[in-house]
């Protein structure tokens, strides 16, 4: 471990940030599936989402190199994703409304881990390429995640319940990650670069194996459609429940 490198310290400090930003986003998941938890369950679920996405990362840290290749699984895993911000956009208080506590914890704790299944390997990814071949600095982007995720899901979790037009933005910002899943698959990376080669742009091959990414404007563009997605069918599905849970 070389600290007199201007690299490792770059590393250092972009590993740092990268956890700030990604951390936030599964911050959010666990905020948002544990909302509707009783007070004292609230925290047992925080915790045992946040050691998911920790053990989940750990896991996908091991094969990162491998996942990094594989075709069609971020298409996968964006439209998943999909799916989970609608469902937690809608929201669940009055179909669950008989289900005991313990029942109401394990649906939370399974919701968050499916959505950090898919959101993790995102921010491996990520710290694994800003580590540039450190293993210390990836151990410690690892584990620098764990009371980011923590304190940020026990803060989210508290404020959503006071503006629960947080709910919305929270569910939006899942669409945003799961539009930029679905383009930056490899995949669909090598179709746009073949079919539609302006969509696309060179970058180092530690952030993308193939050596592109999205160009920034179809980035940004998919990115808002993906949130604006979830927004409204959300909403749609939460109206449609309203005249069939109202009596008469």
């Amino acid at each position: 471990m070389d600290f007199s490198s201007s690299t490792f310290w770059v590393s250092l400090l972009q590993i740092i940030w990268i956890d700030l930003l990604l951390s936030g986003d599964n911050a959010v998941v666990i905020a948002l599936a544990c909302r509707q938890l009783p007070e004292k369950q609230r925290k047992v679920g925080i915790w045992l989402g946040a050691s998911a996405a920790i053990g989940l990362r750990i896991i996908f840290a091991l094969v990162v190199t491998y996942l990094l290749l594989v075709p069609y699984l971020k298409i996968v895993g964006g439209l998943l994703l999909l799916w989970i911000a609608v469902k937690l956009a809608v929201g669940e208080e009055e179909a669950h409304a008989d289900i005991d506590g313990g029942t109401s914890l394990w649906q939370a704790v399974r919701t968050i881990a499916i959505a950090d299944a898919v959101m993790s390997l995102d921010n491996v990814i990520a710290i694994a390429a800003a580590s540039r071949g450190h293993p210390e600095l990836f151990i410690f982007g690892l584990l620098l995640s764990i009371p980011l995720i923590i304190m940020g899901a026990q803060f989210l979790t508290s404020i959503i319940a006071r503006f629960p037009i947080l709910i919305w933005i929270g569910a939006g910002l899942l669409g945003w990650i799961a539009a930029e899943m679905i383009l930056g698959d490899i995949a669909v990376l090598r179709w746009l670069e073949v079919n539609m080669p302006t969509w696309v742009k060179p970058v180092p091959t530690e952030i993308s194996a193939i050596g592109i990414g999205l160009a920034a404007m179809p980035h940004y563009v998919s990115s808002i459609i993906g949130a604006a997605f979830v927004c409204a069918v959300g909403y749609m599905l939460k109206n449609k429940k309203k005249p069939a849970d109202q009596p008469g």
